[in-house]
Formats: C-alpha cells, structure tokens, sequence
C-alpha cells in the first residue's frame, strides 16, 4: 500500500529533485567546457617544415607534401633520414607512366613505396630479381624493367644498377631509407 504524503510534501521533493538535476546538470557542463578548453586546437598542433622550397605538413604522424597536384605521404620528413650515402638515382619521371616492379623483405617500406609511387607509375607488381627463387605467380624481372629492390642489410644505402634500385639497411631503418631514396628521386634532397 502507498504512503500518504501531504502536497506540501511532494512538491518539497518534487523541488529538490529537480534541483540535484539541474546541478548535476550545471556540472557536467562546466567539465565539459573546462574539458574542450584544455584540448589542443588541431590548427595549432599542426607542424610544418619547409626543405628545399617544398612544404611538408604533419598529419597524424605523416608528412605530407603536395606537389605536381598530388598528395605524397611519407612516415618520415627530410630532416629525420640525413645520414645516408647519396647515390645517382633516375628522377621520378623515369617512374612516370611505367610499370613498377617491386621485391621486399620489409612491409614499413614497401608501403612507402606503394603509397607515393603508385600515383605516378603504372602500376606496381610484386617480382623476384632474376636468378633469385620466387614464387609461380609473381614474375621474374631484371635490371631492364622499372624494378625496387628493398632488403635487410647491416649496411644502409641505395643504388642504381641500370633501372633496378637496391635500398638496403637494418630492418628498423628501411623505412626511414625508403622515403630518403624518394626524396631524392622527387629531387627534394640533392643526390
């Protein structure tokens, strides 16, 4: 059975409920404001470095450079892969319109790869370096065709043999070698 409460009663309780609402309310709000107030506004935690007369903007740990109407990421900027030999590479116009071959022992660069180069060529396809066992379904490719070569190795470095590019270096470092060999063939970095 149900308690008799007289008006003055309920509306006393009636009122005080409201009231622990509305403050609970009025709280969450001020949180909420002194919460946004303390986060970083993305305009201003945005980087920028410019290398060479090329622009790189930092977005969600990526550096992106635009250039020739296209969006180039790269994990790493210029100033972070100084310390590698230069090399005499083809440009990037020798990559244009052409088919990409591609062999690696590293998933970090071969995405670097595939993320930049992809754009400009005609298409990249995974190969194995004549003399080398692969695979039935992936092709056989040589020193003729447009083919990247990307091994583990103590020693860091990049090199031209007619149109087959060896990047080489420590697994930790592959990446940070890979975006250094496509500066150089974007002619953001001198070879």
């Amino acid at each position: 059975m149900r308690r008799l409460t007289s008006k003055h009663k309920q509306e006393k309780s009636k009122k005080l409920k409201q009231f622990v609402i509305g403050g609970v309310l009025i709280f969450v709000m001020l949180f909420s404001i002194v919460g946004y107030s303390f986060q970083s506004n993305p305009s201003e935690s945005t980087k920028k470095i410019n290398y060479n007369g090329f622009e790189f903007t930092n977005q969600n740990d990526f550096w992106i450079l635009q250039s020739q109407n296209l969006n180039f990421i790269f994990k790493f900027n210029p100033l972070q892969t100084e310390g590698i030999p230069p090399s005499e590479l083809n440009y990037l116009q020798d990559y244009s319109g052409k088919p990409l071959y591609i062999y690696s022992e590293n998933q970090n660069a071969e995405i670097e790869i595939y993320r930049n180069l992809n754009q400009v060529s005609l298409g990249i396809r995974k190969a194995y370096l004549q003399g080398d066992e692969g695979e039935e379904n992936i092709p056989i490719k040589n020193c003729e065709d447009n083919f990247l070569i990307i091994k583990e190795n103590n020693n860091s470095q990049i090199i031209q043999n007619e149109s087959c590019v060896f990047i080489q270096g420590p697994e930790e470092e592959l990446a940070k070698i890979t975006d250094e060999f496509l500066f150089r063939i974007m002619e953001i970095k001198e070879q």
